[in-house]
């Protein structure tokens, strides 16, 4: 994103954004590595005199000048594009200068040196972004979707974080969080001035409107727990007895061969793993090695961090080969975490009884063949049905964080529809409603602590 992205701000235009006073900071805005562009960013009251300072010409707001980059003796480091963005009309809401130059390593270093012998300090990670946050250009969601952008691992999740960045998440938080304090000052106003003839709190209409505010908590908070799978994904962990498939299950579901296929028993002895998308969701899947007594140490270990992966993962994909009863060394003798397992048939191709194996699908079993890719469609959905994803083209990326607050939010409002229909005293469900308000002030910033932004913005990249 270009220093002058996720404004609305024109060329000339004003806005009573109150621009932070303070340090410039600066920083290469790009990725490591050789390339054809690389970016140094800087954000301040300074930007635009360490622009002339590099460059030699006062930068004009909002306009692209090709310029020689100078460090402190003069000398050329190189040539590239110098845009200059006046706050409050800027990401950060500060004056903001892009140089834009050959993306070198040692090049770009070299005019971050000379931005920062001009009078920038270095910036911290997320602290162009932060600056953003703290000017209200965005409010914490959206400043937290950022980061979400640049780490999207599916196309599903790279439009969930721009609708997270539009504001589409923040606007239904914002929105039930009016319908909160509304009723919160409505609550208030009839313990305050008590009406002679009717009592306000007893009529019906709080909890009625308790219950709006309810239903709307819900459903966005079911919104939410899909959002937050599409942005952290999850992780599967394959298991079950040796060659019963599981090396040839990763590599079909990957679709590449990451993983050594053979029919000796204990070939896979240490974790080999890959990552794909269901829909939009981001799976990395984890092949173990097969799970049996052995005196191999080696093959002991594979064993002990199969187990170690199952007992980490959101899903187990307990694979056995379908003909073989199993049952009595299947799930219970390793400890597997029950609730996550999901049961998996693999060698169906070789079955000889079809009418055995129409019937077990039909009561709801998953035979796949991991050799041809046979059910595998229905392999896909059961592992997102497992997670509860369900895709749609509205879904936006959401951070565990926002479901406590949300959590946080519906035990407040449900609590006060209790007392509501107690008839309990109006001081309760005020109290209940301002937690309620609080927790829904979290999400957007409104009401956040500075030990949350510096845990929040430590996760993002230096020069963004």
């Amino acid at each position: 994103m270009s220093a002058g992205a996720g404004t609305d701000i024109g060329a000339g235009e004003v806005d009573d954004t109150n621009v932070a006073d303070g340090d410039t900071i600066a920083a290469v805005a790009t990725a490591p590595g050789q390339a054809g562009i690389g970016v140094v960013r800087v954000s301040g009251p300074a930007a635009g005199a360490i622009a002339q300072t590099l460059t030699g010409h006062a930068p004009a707001p909002r306009t692209i000048r090709l310029r020689r980059f100078l460090d402190s003796s003069g000398e050329t480091i190189d040539s590239g594009l110098v845009l200059y963005f006046q706050g409050p009309a800027s990401f950060t809401g500060e004056d903001v200068v892009e140089f834009q130059g050959h993306g070198g390593h040692m090049v770009l270093q070299m005019v971050l040196d000379a931005a920062m012998a001009a009078g920038a300090r270095m910036a911290r990670p997320g602290e162009f972004t932060e600056r953003a946050y703290l000017n209200g250009k965005l409010d914490l969601a959206q400043a937290e979707a950022v980061a979400d952008l640049i780490a999207s691992g599916s196309e599903a999740a790279v439009r969930g974080a721009n609708r997270s960045l539009s504001g589409a998440f923040s606007s239904r938080v914002t929105e039930i969080d009016a319908l909160v304090l509304e009723l919160r000052v409505f609550v208030e106003a009839a313990i305050d001035f008590p009406d002679e003839d009717i009592d306000l709190l007893a009529d019906g209409q709080v909890a009625e409107r308790i219950d709006g505010i309810i239903d709307a908590l819900t459903h966005l908070e079911a919104d939410c727990a899909q959002g937050v799978l599409l942005r952290d994904g999850i992780k599967l962990a394959i298991v079950g007895a040796p060659n019963v498939g599981k090396s040839s299950l990763l590599n079909q579901l990957s679709g590449e061969s990451r993983a050594i296929v053979t029919d000796i028993p204990g070939t896979t002895r240490d974790l080999v793993a890959a990552e794909i998308d269901i829909d939009g969701l981001r799976l990395e899947i984890v092949d173990t090695a097969g799970l049996r007594e052995t005196d191999d140490t080696v093959e002991a270990e594979g064993v002990r961090r199969a187990l170690a992966e199952a007992a980490e993962a959101d899903v187990v994909l307990y694979l056995q080969t379908w003909g073989e009863d199993q049952t009595d060394r299947s799930v219970n003798p390793y400890s597997l975490p029950l609730e996550r397992v999901l049961g998996v048939w693999n060698k169906v191709d070789l079955a000889k009884d079809l009418e055995a194996v129409a019937a077990a699908r039909d009561a709801g079993q998953i035979l796949v063949s991991a050799t041809t890719g046979e059910a595998f469609t229905e392999l896909r959905a059961a592992i997102r049905d497992r997670v509860g994803y369900s895709p749609s083209s509205n879904l936006f990326t959401a951070r565990k964080r926002h479901l406590i607050a949300l959590a946080t939010a519906l035990e407040a409002v449900r609590t006060a529809r209790l007392q509501a229909a107690d008839t309990l005293p109006g001081e309760l469900i005020a109290e209940e409603l301002k937690a309620a308000h609080a927790a829904l002030g979290e999400i957007v910033g409104e009401l956040t602590s500075d030990a949350l932004l510096g845990e929040i913005f430590s996760t993002f990249c230096i020069g963004k």
